[in-house]
């Protein structure tokens, strides 16, 4: 009942926010060029779908690691590469993230993807990887470095071996990740959790952060635990009122310890270290089930690992399903991942739509200010910790319409005809 509510709710805000009826509408339709030249801050994706067991908590696009069958794949990723680059000058990038999957696994063919993509990009911001805790040694860490990567992130989840049975996971031992951190460094070592298991408490939490920061971590990022329908995981969520009373209590505890927080989920320890490969204005995705955001199109390709290469062998882009943003859609997709970040400048956004967010939403930010979502400071929105909490709970629930409806089915079928988020 609370999941028909809150997708009533979010339905209702999404056509007052885009003044239309009209949902997201994905259709089986695509060009074989993408236009990027003249996107703004543009950065770049690449999906790495294998792993050597499925975690059944992850709703990602992935299958079981075969050594020639992700050979076979990386040929074509780099297919696609060359396809999307062909005819383009070189142009300037913010990043470039690996994700998967397990991206590690094709650690021998990561040289020749990133050397593909420098030969047609200039990235400034850096090369950052997804690793597994089990990847992280000394030898693989030295790898990453001498081909440019500068950022990784280690899917933790947690440090206790409760926890890690509850997620399905095999126990580790992790002196052999931390040693190996020692030995070679990286610009920014983020370290992932997730919180609001069941029976877990704050002493559970500050724990987990206080290992990884004394262990190599100079950013961390909290995610709550979501049961994704498709999935079946079986693990019981907390209910909103135990999640944003242990919510507070990470926040408050980061805070003063003196760490940053940079995003609604994540914390640096020094203010300087960033990961997210999800708060880029653009960005261009490659591999199976990337998807690729420009100023007027989302698209995203097909999860099928087969049908990726059997498009490619015929010279057609892997897109499975594309959304021609309206205006107002592509401003809430724009300020939906801004606030993620916690801040919405609105000199940023007149720069990017070359309208004024409080013309077209002057109504709404005067209410979110008023009952303590945001407050503002020289046109600068922030959230607030009440405003944080209750962007969680309403990104909860669109993100759980958007990835059951639309992973669950492109899981099951390769090219749908169309989908529509309401």
């Amino acid at each position: 009942r609370i999941e028909v509510a809150m997708g009533m709710i979010t339905s209702a805000t999404r056509m007052w926010l885009t003044k239309s009826v009209k949902g997201f509408e994905f259709k089986n339709e695509y060009s074989n060029t993408l236009e990027y030249q003249d996107t703004k801050q543009l950065g770049l994706y690449v999906h790495i779908p294998f792993c050597r067991t499925i975690c059944k908590f992850c709703p990602y696009c992935k299958e079981v690691y075969h050594t020639e069958k992700m050979n076979r794949y990386m040929d074509y990723l780099l297919k696609e590469i060359a396809l999307v680059t062909e005819g383009q000058a070189k142009k300037e990038v913010s990043s470039l993230y690996f994700g998967g999957g397990t991206p590690a696994l094709a650690i021998d063919r990561l040289g020749e993807v990133i050397d593909s993509l420098t030969s047609h990009f200039e990235i400034t911001e850096g090369i950052g990887i997804e690793l597994h805790p089990s990847n992280v040694t000394e030898k693989l860490l030295q790898k990453l470095s001498d081909i440019g990567v500068t950022k990784i992130s280690i899917g933790i989840q947690s440090f206790q071996d409760k926890f890690l049975g509850i997620l399905g996971r095999k126990e580790n031992r992790f002196e052999t990740m931390f040693d190996a951190l020692q030995k070679v460094s990286f610009e920014t070592v983020a370290m992932d959790f997730i919180f609001a298991l069941p029976n877990q408490t704050f002493q559970d939490l500050q724990k987990d952060i206080e290992v990884a920061f004394s262990n190599g971590a100079n950013h961390i990022a909290i995610y709550p635990f979501i049961d994704f329908g498709f999935l079946e995981s079986g693990i019981q969520e907390f209910q909103k009122k135990e999640k944003r009373a242990l919510l507070k209590q990470i926040t408050d505890y980061c805070e003063e310890r003196g760490y940053t927080r940079d995003s609604i989920w994540t914390f640096s320890k020094d203010g300087r270290a960033s990961y997210s490969s999800m708060t880029r204005d653009n960005f261009l995705g490659f591999g199976a089930s990337a998807t690729t955001c420009l100023d007027e199109i989302f698209k995203i390709n097909t999860f099928s690992v087969e049908e990726y290469i059997n498009r490619l062998q015929s010279e057609q882009l892997p897109t499975s399903l594309t959304l021609d943003f309206t205006v107002r859609q592509r401003m809430i997709y724009y300020l939906f991942w801004k606030f993620y970040s916690m801040k919405v400048d609105c000199k940023e956004f007149q720069d990017f739509f070359n309208q004024d967010l409080k013309k077209i939403y002057g109504l709404e930010l005067f209410f979110a200010k008023r009952i303590g979502f945001l407050t503002e400071r020289d046109g600068v929105y922030e959230l607030t910790e009440k405003g944080a909490f209750y962007y969680h709970h309403y990104e909860k629930y669109f993100t759980y319409d958007y990835i059951n409806h639309m992973w669950g089915t492109m899981s099951k079928e390769a090219f749908p005809k169309q989908l529509n988020i309401k």
